[in-house]
């Protein structure tokens, strides 16, 4: 490889680079004479071939002439990529626009907002409250006594001997009545924790809200009222509500709280559908757990329960989100599946 070669390839590569138009057009002289196979590297190939005492020189000018190109090249991008930017001609406005996904809410998480300001039109605060927590606040200032099942280490996540992975949202209401004196009105939404066994209807990290009311004059009918007003903004005007006895260690008396099917309410029929995908039959779904707080809660943070009543409340959000808009697997909700998620 002569002087004279290697000055006609810089004269053509230098007069190609200048005549080029497009990024493109850059792209491919870059190729032509930089890349793996193109004129330059050749030549350096070649060079072995070449007698050991010129080989330094003409390796020399090879060099000079590769770093002589790539500044060519990179000087006329920036020259091109100016102009485009400075005119309107690089720029093709038949195209389509670049599609983008806002995306949205999770449904989950817009139905917690939906309980949160339906409770707090009716003068609730919202609370929040720590996930990891002690055995006093998950168990025993509820009155959930040692023996209970609830606290055996197959039912519980125990990080160590006396803390916890919550249960139950139920552990704010401990913590907010030993700091703060009745009157109260408290709704505390979160993720609780249980090693329940995954399928259709249970996971191991679910969402819970849990609600209560201390004042003086409470009573069972109170919460009644508070209970199907919520219902009824949830579900719609159509449901009716039912209470049915039940025991909860913290209240006393206790009960679960069930509303009409709306698929066997919508039909116009009052009575269970026999083939009702929803209640299986029943006419009836149970929605939420609730009771007058027991008096023993009340000792366990300080408040004289002859003076001080209260109600207290615990849903699944899951529960809800599942009837409310009509699906059948909780595991749907934690997926990440864009087809489901879409449609809401």
């Amino acid at each position: 490889m002569s002087e004279t070669d290697l000055k006609e390839i810089d004269s053509k590569a230098l007069l190609e680079i200048g005549n080029s138009t497009t990024i493109e057009d850059l792209e491919n002289l870059r190729l032509k004479y930089l890349g793996r196979n193109g004129v330059i590297t050749k030549i350096i190939k070649e060079l072995r071939s070449l007698p050991q005492d010129e080989r330094p020189k003409v390796g020399s000018e090879v060099n000079a002439l590769k770093d002589k190109i790539t500044l060519e090249i990179g000087n006329r991008k920036g020259s091109l990529s100016g102009k485009r930017a400075e005119t309107e001609d690089g720029i093709d406005i038949t195209l389509p626009g670049i599609a983008t996904n806002p995306g949205s809410i999770h449904p989950v998480t817009q139905v917690i907002d939906e309980i949160c300001g339906i409770f707090s039109s009716m003068g609730f605060r919202i609370v929040d409250g720590p996930e990891i927590d002690t055995e006093h606040y998950n168990f025993e200032v509820l009155n959930i006594p040692l023996e209970h099942p609830s606290r055996d280490a197959f039912d519980t996540f125990y990080i160590r001997k006396d803390i916890l992975l919550r249960s139950q949202t139920s552990n704010i209401q401990g913590r907010v009545m030993e700091k703060e004196k009745p009157p109260l009105r408290i709704l505390a939404p979160g993720r609780v924790y249980r090693p329940d066994a995954v399928d259709a209807s249970h996971s191991f990290m679910f969402h819970q809200i849990e609600g209560f009311m201390v004042d003086k004059g409470i009573r069972f009918s109170d919460l009644k009222g508070v209970l199907d007003v919520f219902l009824k903004k949830v579900f719609g005007e159509r449901i009716k509500t039912r209470f049915i006895p039940h025991y909860f260690p913290f209240t006393e008396p206790s009960a679960e709280v069930e509303i009409s099917c709306m698929l066997c309410s919508s039909s116009g029929d009052p009575g269970p559908g026999k083939d009702c995908k929803v209640c299986k039959g029943a006419g009836w779904l149970e929605v939420l757990g609730s009771g007058m707080i027991n008096p023993r809660v009340f000792k366990m943070v300080g408040y004289d329960s002859q003076k001080w009543t209260g109600f207290a409340f615990g849903m699944g959000v899951e529960r809800i989100a599942m009837l409310k808009y009509g699906i059948d697997d909780i595991r749907l909700f934690f997926e990440n599946d864009l087809r489901f998620l879409e449609q809401f």
